[in-house]
């Protein structure tokens, strides 16, 4: 499929691409090329000229402040930002926009999408997700946060970990369990949860790359309106399930243009370092080349069900677990090209805490080594890489379920 292919798409990009010009200064190389004390800057203003054009989420209805682009329109916009290096909005729009955004104009009540979705794209309702508790990982449906319903609140108790954002936030996406007797998968509701107010405390955890991007979370008789539930009481599981759909699927877009840049700045890296003529080097390369060619074929399926009007399913696992084991492997390479001074880094480290560093980031030594480490996460978070391949297989493949161990006595 030749997405260039067709007048209106074209047109379109050319509508991009002059957006772009009066967004960026001359010479502009993307995002990751500007001093750090200005790329926040740069964010915040790209965000705003986003969000004027209708384009901070493109697909959702201009009534709600989106753009109502097409699935072609969709894809040339993503093409064309990601390829200049402009940032999508916050790390946390990817929690309200991708991911609850999206979850609730196909789950939740109207009144609920009117009053959340303009309020997300502007700023001032700042989502972060709470799934995952300190029993409830892969397990997710084991989760015991309880909601209890007292009058015309529902009154929380319990505990959220890894909560990426959290601690930038001022609202949560909460999975709570609101019927105890119910089997496991039934007695779940998604509550939308406001973070600033007593009973509430966020704490930061500090990762291996020595910054403080997710956060443990505790509810202690914190409370919601009754009515801030996305989907049906009880009926959470099914809500969460396109939730992470969303997750797992929203990058097969923009990813595989992030991954190509990267592997470019690798290739420069290994020239700088005279290792082109190095077997093994070239060899793993290679490798890389194939896995992103992947990728992008993987992204350009996701376009096509896009264009059929159909949501991410259970196959964006298989996405998913493509680029994650990916990176893992392209990010060994990177440090065993850096070689001794992978252990003494210097320059800018990345500011992202998932995914390549910026689009334009110089080629240094700290900005490899804190992707590196960032990179094994990529393989836990948003399900790990042996939940990813249960789904594939029971899912998209059709297999029979993993059997459960014995217990012993």
């Amino acid at each position: 499929m030749d997405l260039r292919d067709g007048q209106d798409a074209e047109r379109f990009r050319a509508e991009v691409r002059a957006f772009i010009a009066d967004l960026v200064p001359p010479g502009w190389r993307g995002v990751g090329a500007l001093p750090a004390a200005e790329r926040q800057g740069f964010a915040a203003r790209s965000r705003r000229a986003l969000a004027d054009a209708g384009w901070l989420a493109p697909a959702w209805p201009v009534a709600y402040g989106g753009g109502g682009l097409s699935p072609a329109e969709l894809v040339v916009l993503v093409e064309e930002l990601t390829g200049a290096g402009i940032p999508f909005g916050s790390d946390n729009d990817s929690f309200g926009i991708s991911m609850l955004g999206n979850t609730m104009l196909r789950c939740a009540r109207e009144e609920l999408t009117e009053r959340f979705l303009p309020r997300i794209l502007s700023g001032e309702y700042v989502f972060a997700q709470g799934f995952s508790e300190p029993g409830a990982g892969s397990d997710l449906a084991s989760l015991a946060l309880r909601a209890q319903r007292d009058g015309d609140l529902w009154v929380l108790n319990g505990q959220k970990l890894w909560s990426s954002g959290a601690h930038k936030a001022n609202w949560m996406f909460v999975l709570a369990r609101t019927n105890p007797g119910a089997p496991a998968h039934r007695g779940i509701s998604m509550l939308l949860v406001p973070l600033d107010q007593p009973g509430v405390e966020v704490r930061p955890i500090r990762n291996i790359t020595g910054d403080t991007d997710f956060n443990e979370v505790f509810f202690d008789d914190a409370v919601t309106d009754a009515h801030l539930v996305v989907g049906e009481i009880d009926g959470g599981w099914p809500v969460a399930m396109t939730l992470l759909g969303f997750e797992r699927g929203e990058t097969a877009l923009h990813a595989p243009i992030r991954f190509r840049n990267e592997l470019d700045r690798l290739i420069e890296l290994v020239r700088e370092r005279n290792l082109t003529g190095d077997p093994d080097i070239r060899r793993r390369v290679a490798w890389c080349h194939v896995q992103v060619e992947q990728l992008r074929c993987h992204g350009l399926r996701t376009a096509t069900k896009l264009m059929a009007g159909t949501a991410p399913g259970p196959e964006a696992a298989a996405f998913k677990l493509l680029w994650s084991e990916y990176h893992r492997i392209l990010t060994d390479l990177a440090v065993d090209v850096l070689g001794a001074d992978a252990l003494a880094p210097t320059g800018d480290t990345s500011p992202n805490w998932f995914h390549t560093d910026d689009p334009g980031a110089a080629n240094s030594s700290a900005s490899w080594t804190s992707v590196y480490l960032n990179a094994r996460a990529g393989t836990i978070y948003a399900g790990t890489s042996q939940i990813q391949r249960n789904i594939i297989g029971e899912l998209v493949l059709g297999l029979p379920k993993e059997p459960k161990p014995v217990p012993t006595r």
